[in-house]
C-alpha cells in the first residue's frame, strides 16, 4: 500500500481538527462533519490481503461554504499558504509495522512517523492534482511521495464521486525495508539476496462517493487498488509471502453539526 490509510485516520487527530477549510466569512458559524466506519486495507506494504481498521474523517467549512474535497487516502495535512487554485502545508501519516513472523528470517519494519508537505494545484473546476512528500522517521526511515489527480464531480454537499490515478515513489532506503532480502538473512529466510533501490513503487487508482441523506446524516464509501511495479514487483518477499495487487476500501456513516460563531 503506497500510503497508510490507518495512518490518515490516525494523523486527523493531530492534524485534521486544526485545518484551515474555506474563505467564507469569518463571523459565519462553523461546520463540522465527521465519518466513522470499518476499513478493509494492507497491513503493510506489500501484504497478501486486508484487515480491519478503523476509518475516520474529519472536514470543517463555514457558513454554507462546501466542505473542501478529501480523497480517503490522502494524508491529514494544514493548507498555510493558500489562493484561488493553489494551497501547500504539512501533512502527517503513519505506516504500520511489519512483524518478524510474517516473513520469517527476515528482520521487522517498525511503526513509522511519516511528516511531510502537500502542495494542490485545481487544473480546472472538475481536476484537482496533488503531490506528498513524506520522511519517515523510525520504522522504515525512508522517503515517499504520492502524485495524484482526482476529478471531482459534485452537488455541493448533497453528494460527491471523485476518481483519479495514483503513482507512488519511494527511495531505496524505504523499498529496502519492506521488499529488501539482506544476504545475511538468505540462509534463515531461505530468500534470494536482494536489494531494491528508489523508483517508482505503484500505480493504481481511488475512487470516492459521499452522499448526504439527511441535513445531518449521510454515508461514504471508498475504495483503491494499487499494483505494486519495477523492484517492489520483483522482491522475493513480495512474490512468496506477499501480493502485488494491494487493495482497500472503507464504508462510514457522516454526521454533520453546526458550531457557534466564532
Amino acid at each position: 500500500m503506497a500510503m497508510s490509510l490507518l495512518g490518515r485516520s490516525a494523523a486527523l487527530f493531530v492534524l485534521g481538527t486544526t485545518g484551515a477549510t474555506g474563505v467564507a466569512a469569518q463571523d459565519a458559524p462553523r461546520r463540522t462533519r465527521i465519518a466513522a466506519g470499518p476499513q478493509l486495507v494492507p497491513r503493510y506494504p506489500g501484504y497478501k490481503g486486508v484487515v480491519l481498521r478503523p476509518f475516520l474523517d474529519i472536514s470543517r467549512a463555514r457558513g454554507d461554504t462546501p466542505f473542501i474535497f478529501e480523497a480517503a487516502d490522502e494524508s491529514a495535512s494544514i493548507s498555510v499558504f493558500d489562493t484561488e487554485r493553489f494551497s501547500v502545508g504539512p501533512t502527517l501519516s503513519f505506516e504500520g509495522s511489519r512483524r518478524t513472523r510474517d516473513v520469517p528470517g527476515v528482520r521487522g519494519v517498525g511503526f513509522t512517523v511519516e511528516p511531510g508537505l502537500f502542495a494542490q494545484y485545481t487544473i480546472a473546476e472538475p481536476l484537482r492534482a496533488r503531490l506528498e512528500l513524506r520522511q519517515g522517521i523510525g520504522g522504515h526511515k525512508g522517503l515517499i511521495g504520492v502524485a495524484s489527480v482526482d476529478y471531482v464531480a459534485r452537488d455541493r454537499d448533497d453528494w460527491l464521486f471523485a476518481i483519479g490515478p495514483r503513482v507512488t515513489y519511494s527511495n531505496g532506503k524505504y523499498q529496502r525495508a519492506y521488499f529488501g532480502v539482506p544476504v545475511e538473512s538468505v540462509a534463515t529466510s531461505r530468500l534470494t539476496a536482494f536489494r531494491p533501490g528508489g523508483g517508482i513503487q505503484a500505480v493504481g487508482g481511488n475512487a470516492g462517493f459521499l452522499k448526504q441523506l439527511t441535513p445531518q446524516w449521510g454515508i461514504y464509501v471508498y475504495g483503491k487498488y494499487e499494483r505494486l511495479v519495477d523492484d517492489a514487483s520483483r522482491s522475493p518477499i513480495v512474490r512468496r509471502y506477499g501480493s502485488r495487487n494491494q487493495w482497500s476500501g472503507g464504508l462510514s456513516l457522516t454526521y454533520t453539526f453546526r458550531g457557534r460563531q466564532d
